[in-house]
């Protein structure tokens, strides 16, 4: 069944209309769909709905809703990944596999050991992100398009970390927590007990290529992040992320 995704603001008691350009041409061009034919829309915030379409023009598409519903596919913990900004086109590749692990939004960064530099035109990068982000999600069905911000340099992020329940920090020189660890700590009924508040959003600092320099890592720390090895062996930069994901998709979801 084809997902499309619309604003809350083009969706009515009864009828969605979906006006985006790009969606509509491939409905028209691509999929060939007509009137009658049934997809899904998601309104990117809560709720999620079967449709049929009752009209399809090239400038816009009415569709009438037949069931609603809660996000069926989103995870209940929020996962923010804070992505040191690799080269190529790696970042693409980490962007696909997150967002189909559920990865709420990916925040890259400049950091000590990034090689990529601004020449001022990285927004069409991350508009280029976006839209790599808008494809996986189709895919894999969620209810969201997690968002790649802007990006920031290393000293925003510092701050960052007070918007979040826990900043898991994998590092190669950490030989004894694992994120599994950290993870039964946080979610143990004594931790809720104790701070008054669930594990809601966790956030997930990887380095670049060259890794953390060691006055990074010792303000990540610092500012609250807790360090943790994801095992035994190095992992690149564009299976780090995806890896501790996963582990924490695993303890907390499955």
């Amino acid at each position: 069944m084809s997902r499309f995704f619309t604003g809350p603001e083009n969706i009515g008691q009864k009828t969605i209309i979906i006006d985006d350009r790009n969606d509509l041409h491939h409905m028209i061009k691509v999929l060939r769909l007509k009137e009658g034919d049934e997809v899904d829309v998601s309104d990117t915030v809560e709720w999620e709905y079967h449709a049929k379409i009752t009209s399809l023009e090239k400038d816009e598409a009415q569709l009438e809703i037949l069931d609603k519903q809660a996000f069926a596919a989103e995870p209940d913990v929020e996962v923010t990944l804070f992505q040191g900004i690799p080269k190529s086109g790696k970042m693409e590749t980490i962007i696909q596999k997150c967002v189909e692990l559920g990865v709420h939004d990916m925040v890259p960064v400049f950091m000590d050991r990034t090689v990529v530099v601004d020449r001022g035109n990285f927004g069409k990068k991350v508009e280029r992100w976006n839209k790599v982000s808008a494809e996986a999600v189709k895919q894999c069905r969620r209810g969201i398009i997690p968002e790649v911000t802007d990006a920031v340099k290393m000293d925003e992020v510092y701050d960052a970390f007070a918007d979040y329940d826990l900043v898991l920090f994998p590092y190669e020189n950490e030989k004894g927590k694992t994120i599994k660890e950290a993870l039964l700590t946080s979610t143990n009924p004594l931790y809720e007990e104790v701070t008054g508040s669930k594990l809601e959003k966790i956030a997930i600092i990887i380095g670049p290529e060259g890794g953390f320099s060691d006055e990074e890592a010792e303000k990540i720390v610092a500012a609250g992040g807790e360090s943790v090895s994801l095992g035994k062996t190095i992992l690149r930069t564009e299976t780090a992320g995806m890896a501790a994901l996963a582990m924490v998709m695993y303890e907390l979801e499955l």
